[in-house]
């Protein structure tokens, strides 16, 4: 009868301790090793993005092509994309379809996809591609210490040198049009960064609002007679309906300085911008390292400013802009092809 006590106490030994070791080796890390599981299953990102434009196919382009670099093959991982075609309520019925399908991260592009995902409060991580004001937009609210399980790149516009830019390649302009969406917290915030910027430098400014894709040609033209330069912030609104801005923009010869080189590409006439395609894979870079157990709390959110000036020569032309040979030396030029599907 002892034997037998004494055995039983030496199985119930062995398996608490297997327990506590298990647990233990669970909880070291914050992030996942690269097999994404136990058993070497393949790892399941998400990808959400709320509209379809170039910048967003460019992020999106740039980030897996960075994980793929990276060693993150078909074979070892699997990507589950959707697109909410600019519908908020289609955005957070795919963001449930993220947490129901329990993926192993979610890569949201630019603000309202993150801000979706976020408020999900599930506890799935997610890289956030850039969103030009992460703290105000409540998806974290430290940037070096980033919270609700979120992190990624901001592409804050230096609307300081945008306005620079105007005075270099269409000095003169006093009054400028605002054209964006109000309820796009990435392009509010920039439009007042530009209001300010404006305001201390005694420069006018007309706003036009929106706010879906369908109300951006009327917007534009409301502005013709009023402003002699146009300006569009980080909003996916406005860039999807670009070609018809620009459209209305080089009928009355205002220049139309955007946020983006897709909008370039699309008609506008220049801006000073972040190449989409890097900060995708700055961002997939930032999922590596939690993939290789870094916790999302430890990889600071950052601010990418590697800025190009670009040119679209076809617009430049059909306003009566004539770029100096040093401007063309310095800046990306790009032509309506360009943006050609």
């Amino acid at each position: 009868m002892k034997k037998k006590n004494l055995l039983q106490k030496a199985i119930a030994l062995i398996l608490t301790g297997t327990l506590v070791i298990g647990m233990t080796a669970c909880g070291e890390s914050g992030g996942q090793d690269q097999s994404g599981s136990a058993g070497g299953e393949k790892l399941t990102v998400g990808i959400v993005q709320m509209a379809d434009n170039g910048a967003f196919t460019d992020m999106r382009e740039g980030f897996l092509n960075r994980l793929e670099e990276l060693g993150y093959t078909e074979d070892k991982l699997e990507v589950n994309y959707k697109n909410a075609q600019g519908d908020a309520t289609n955005l957070n019925s795919i963001c449930q379809e993220m947490v129901d399908a329990d993926v192993d991260l979610v890569a949201a592009i630019a603000t309202p996809s993150a801000q979706a995902m976020v408020n999900m409060g599930s506890d799935i991580p997610v890289i956030f591609i850039s969103v030009s004001n992460p703290v105000g937009a409540g998806i974290i609210s430290d940037m070096e210490h980033p919270d609700m399980n979120a992190t990624g790149t901001s592409n804050a516009i230096p609307v300081d040198e945008m306005f620079k830019l105007s005075d270099q390649l269409t000095p003169g302009k006093t009054t400028y049009g605002l054209l964006y969406n109000t309820s796009e917290v990435n392009s509010v915030t920039t439009i007042e960064s530009a209001k300010e910027y404006m305001d201390a430098n005694g420069i006018k400014y007309e706003e036009a609002v929106v706010t879906n894709s369908s109300e951006v040609q009327q917007a534009a033209q409301s502005l013709v007679g009023k402003v002699d330069a146009i300006f569009v912030p980080n909003d996916s609104v406005v860039q999807t309906a670009m070609p018809q801005v620009a459209q209305v923009a080089r009928e009355a010869k205002i220049p139309v300085y955007g946020s983006s080189a897709v909008m370039v590409s699309s008609g506008a006439f220049a801006t000073i911008s972040i190449s989409d395609t890097e900060i995708g894979a700055i961002s997939a870079d930032m999922a590596d390292k939690y993939f290789k157990g870094t916790a999302i709390a430890d990889i600071p959110a950052v601010v990418v400013d590697q800025f190009t000036t670009v040119i679209n020569t076809d617009t430049a032309d059909a306003i009566g802009v004539t770029l100096s040979d040093d401007v063309k030396a310095a800046a990306t030029l790009l032509t309506d092809a360009d943006g050609a599907e």
